[in-house]
């Protein structure tokens, strides 16, 4: 039986990549991930890197390919654009072009975004596979420092993510450890619901269950609300918990009541003093009392800290395969976003690019 949903599941993602079609230089390979805002796949270069002729750092052999009808791309459009500024940063995924190919059979056109593949998968499944218990604390630091380092890029910036959450942040392998163990670095991803500072503040978008309170009840987002979710997320991996225990089937109202009466979410004694003041930083009720990003960056907490060797084995390294299911959740589906009077902006339709998609003769 196993077999048999295996052998559907390989002929369906078949199907879906050859409805897909191909880059100019790359080919589209497995799915590993889809949501309202279209497909994830990884994608692979035609030529061997060898042959490339290119004056840039050559790119990686493997890449993530996020696809979506033209029509239907603004989000991914707009996370495009987004990530076109963050160019540089090594806490953020790394952007590497776009290009809009064609349907070979209908002439529909699909806007294909390339990014940096994680093969750690996202924070959120090296959480979950800790079983209810939380990391170890001098993992949580490096990784908060991480997140933090691509926090600050964000706002210098001038934007706000808003919606940071485990998912949203992926594990990419960086130098082997002392012990010849592969370590990770967490980098932020998933820009299709950040928002210039520059533009109008009102409204929320994002996940409620990492939405800073005060922005849902005064329907105001703005950078010291990103502060709130980095807390938040400090908080699941030091407890393997999320922040507030809500029932599968609860409305937004049944949230927004929930969190009035609450405001912050229980801090458990047991941690140490530092991660309890780091947070304390990160969740104050009070807007204007929470850290800044770059603040946060000199506190004890997050000072040189150094992951432990049994954790690395935790993360699941995805192979190009992708037999995990723990790694079709690097680009996390959409459906859960409940936003209200804040829209993303309509993108006007790119022209094509192909920022090192394409090869240089």
């Amino acid at each position: 039986m196993k077999r048999k949903a295996e052998q559907e599941l390989e002929e369906r993602g078949k199907k879906q990549r050859m409805w897909w079609g191909d880059g100019n230089q790359w080919e589209r390979g497995e799915m590993i991930g889809e949501g309202s805002y279209g497909s994830v796949f990884l994608a692979f270069w035609k030529k061997p890197l060898w042959e490339l002729n290119l004056n840039d750092t050559p790119p990686a052999p493997v890449m993530a390919v996020k696809s979506a009808k033209l029509s239907d791309s603004e989000s991914i459009q707009h996370e495009a654009g987004i990530l076109s500024d963050f160019i540089g940063s090594p806490f953020v995924i790394q952007y590497l072009g776009e290009e809009i190919t064609t349907i070979d059979d209908t002439g529909e056109e699909i806007f294909n975004l390339a990014l940096e593949f994680a093969a750690g998968g996202t924070l959120d499944g090296l959480i979950q596979s800790y079983r209810g218990h939380g990391l170890p604390e001098s993992d949580v630091r490096s990784y908060t420092r991480c997140i933090l380092e691509g926090l600050v890029h964000i706002h210098n910036c001038d934007y706000v993510h808003c919606d940071l959450k485990p998912e949203n942040i992926l594990l990419v392998p960086s130098d082997t450890s002392t012990s010849g163990s592969s370590s990770f670095v967490a980098k932020i991803a998933d820009f299709g619901l950040t928002k210039s500072t520059k533009d109008d503040m009102d409204g929320w978008r994002g996940t409620p269950r990492y939405t800073d309170p005060d922005a849902l009840i005064d329907n105001v987002q703005k950078q010291c609300s990103d502060i709130w979710s980095l807390g938040a997320i400090v908080l699941e991996m030091l407890t393997g918990k999320p922040p507030w225990d809500v029932e599968p089937d609860s409305t937004l109202d049944d949230f927004l009541d929930m969190v009035a009466g609450e405001i912050t979410p229980k801090i458990p004694t047991e941690i140490s003093g530092l991660a309890r003041d780091f947070l304390m930083k990160c969740l104050a009720v009070n807007s204007w009392e929470r850290f800044t990003a770059q603040k946060l960056l000199l506190h004890q907490f997050v000072q040189e800290p150094q992951l432990s060797e049994p954790s690395h084995s935790k993360v699941k390294v995805l192979s190009s395969s992708l037999g995990s299911k723990d790694g079709a959740s690097c680009f996390k589906p959409i459906e859960d976003y409940r936003t209200n009077s804040a829209p993303v902006p309509r993108i006007q339709p790119h022209r094509v690019l192909r920022y090192q998609l394409d090869y240089r003769s």
